[in-house]
């Protein structure tokens, strides 16, 4: 099976027009296919015969039209993501539409009201992870604020060549089965490893700070456009151009950290909307995140694009180059990172000074508790709700941070310490002000929640089959949403048919976006105009959203909410 013209190697981009499915009336077919990664055979849910899929273009102000024809002998879905439609067309099965049928088809209709980087996926099962997703690009109505000469779509995703359902079945039964990077004696001696002090307060939380991915690359091989690292899919330029790279997050549960050695990114949109160019060297995106790039390669050499998984347990490698054939050194992998007491939703500036093992209860806002038989004093802080009261106790909930903090200043998990610039979210502001500048109404507080231990995961303690009740919202009401991650992983937290404002200090030129990486420990606050609806709001880590990391938010007109 061939690559689609946008996903193929050697691409020139669009200095020449590039090959697409685009117009008023679009036709995707979604099948089974077979498709070649790094030399190896892989099976594939793709559409129109390939996978990844074929781009998606429109243009801004188009009525659009797509037919969407189901060949599979199960149900399945396409959802829009990042795009402002009705609800209806939203593509969720048993929330926005009922799916599609086998041997069927469904038909979307939505004016396109919106330009940039965006992309689409099944919202059925576990398809997302076989491989059936694609890139969107709406070109703006007017000139494009960030003048480029040529582009390239780069879609990041994580393949494995075993079922996905097998996975998943996996980390029910082992969660840490795919970690391969635990600590070891001979890391603890070449002083890589945290001390048997820290070993031991962890091990009786029963938590592994080198947890810091579900799925790795123990499994996994991490794609550029459907290649693997071997195959180094390649992209050309011609020396001196300005080059938009439009960088898209499809991995089912893979952050990426992403940098080309030797070549500044200018960073001019997020999640498809334009912000003020701002330079970097590196950024961290989790699943579904997209950034838009201008690098300008003044020389004719190759650069290597990396695409380096959070844990640092492989990459996905591609090369920029004038021709076909160049190639440029491919970095090493990194040392993995360990989670910290500040990825425990232990502050850092609070705790100077203290014991790690018996930390002050004092300084935590409650009396000291007398040490249960087999629990550690920071095993018994970290299960305290007196913080958390709507938060159902029960074996979904593994930890409570004690002292969580705004982290939307921090690069990621892991990138604390590098010795160039990295991208974090209070560096982005909006190019241009918020259509709505008004002050919320009120606050929605919700903990993201799990038990690392038992693979459970939800929004306050309970998965989306145990409260089944939506977020009630009425339609044209502001909403402040604060999200208080209680566990020791990073969840990208996607509202679906909105952007957000992130508060972050940036006023009427707030960052608007449709999915943030809530940092361990940490917290994200966003403002929000709800729009009328039945909406999905889920964790973008496919396996923790099928474990039920998911809500629905029901926006309705003020006449029919008090009905």
């Amino acid at each position: 099976m061939a690559c689609p013209a946008w996903a193929q190697s050697g691409s020139p981009g669009t200095a020449t027009p590039l090959p697409s499915v685009s117009g008023d009336d679009i036709t995707l077919t979604i099948g089974h296919a077979m498709r070649r990664i790094d030399g190896r055979a892989a099976h594939a849910i793709g559409i129109n015969g390939t996978s990844p899929a074929p781009l998606v273009r429109l243009r801004e102000g188009q009525k659009a039209r797509i037919n969407v024809v189901n060949t599979l002998d199960e149900p399945s879905s396409i959802h829009w993501h990042g795009l402002l439609l009705p609800f209806q067309m939203d593509g969720v099965p048993g929330i926005s539409f009922p799916g599609i049928a086998p041997r069927s088809s469904f038909t979307y209709e939505f004016p396109v009201i919106q330009s940039g980087t965006y992309w689409y996926h099944s919202h059925s099962g576990l398809q997302e992870q076989e491989g059936l997703y694609g890139p969107i690009v709406i070109d703006p109505r007017e000139a494009d604020p960030a003048a480029f000469d040529r582009e390239h779509v780069i879609v990041l995703s994580d393949h494995s060549f075993r079922h996905p359902h097998v996975l998943f079945d996996r980390l029910k039964k082992e969660p840490g089965y795919f970690n391969r990077q635990r600590q070891t004696l001979a890391g603890l001696l070449a002083g890589r490893d945290q001390s048997e002090k820290e070993r031991a307060m962890w091990g009786a939380m029963r938590m592994d700070p080198a947890d810091i991915a579900d799925v790795t690359g123990s499994t996994y091989t991490y794609l550029v456009n459907g290649h693997g690292p071997e195959d180094n899919w390649t992209a050309l330029f011609t020396p001196g151009e300005r080059v938009r790279l439009r960088f898209i997050n499809a991995s089912a549960m893979t952050t990426f950290n992403v940098r080309i050695p030797g070549l500044r990114m200018r960073i001019v949109a997020a999640d498809g909307l334009n912000v003020q160019p701002v330079e970097i060297d590196e950024f961290q995106f989790g699943p579904a995140e997209t950034y838009d790039a201008i690098v300008v390669p003044g020389d004719g050499n190759a650069y290597t694009l990396v695409g380096e998984s959070i844990d640092r347990s492989g990459m996905a490698r591609a090369t920029l180059a004038p021709r076909i054939g160049m190639t440029a050194a491919v970095p090493p992998l990194r040392l993995r990172p360990l989670a910290t007491m500040q990825d425990m939703g232990m502050d850092h500036g609070s705790m100077a000074g203290m014991d790690h093992g018996a930390m002050d209860h004092a300084a935590m806002g409650h009396a000291a508790p007398t040490p249960a038989a087999g629990h550690d004093m920071a095993d018994m802080k970290m299960r305290d709700f007196s913080g958390a009261p709507q938060v159902r106790k029960g074996p979904g909930v593994q930890t409570i941070s004690p002292m969580p903090v705004d982290r939307t200043g921090d690069p990621g998990q892991g990138l604390e310490d590098v010795d160039h610039r990295v991208l974090t979210y209070r560096d982005l502001v909006a190019l241009e002000r918020n259509p709505d500048t008004r002050a919320p109404d009120r606050e929605v507080r919700l903990h993201l929640t799990g038990n690392m231990e038992r693979y459970m995961w939800g929004f306050d303690g309970e998965k989306l089959s145990e409260n089944p009740d939506p977020i009630a919202l009425r339609h044209g009401e502001r909403v402040r949403v604060t999200l208080i991650n209680d566990t020791m992983m990073g969840h990208p937290i996607h509202l679906h048919g909105h952007f957000f404002e992130l508060v972050t200090g940036k006023g009427d030129h707030a960052p608007r976006k449709h999915t943030v990486l809530v940092q361990p420990g940490g917290t994200v606050s966003w403002d929000v105009t709800a729009e009328e609806g039945d909406w999905a709001f889920h964790c973008h880590m496919l396996y923790h959203m099928h474990a039920g990391m998911m809500r629905v938010v029901q926006v309705r007109r003020d006449a029919e909410a008090s009905a």
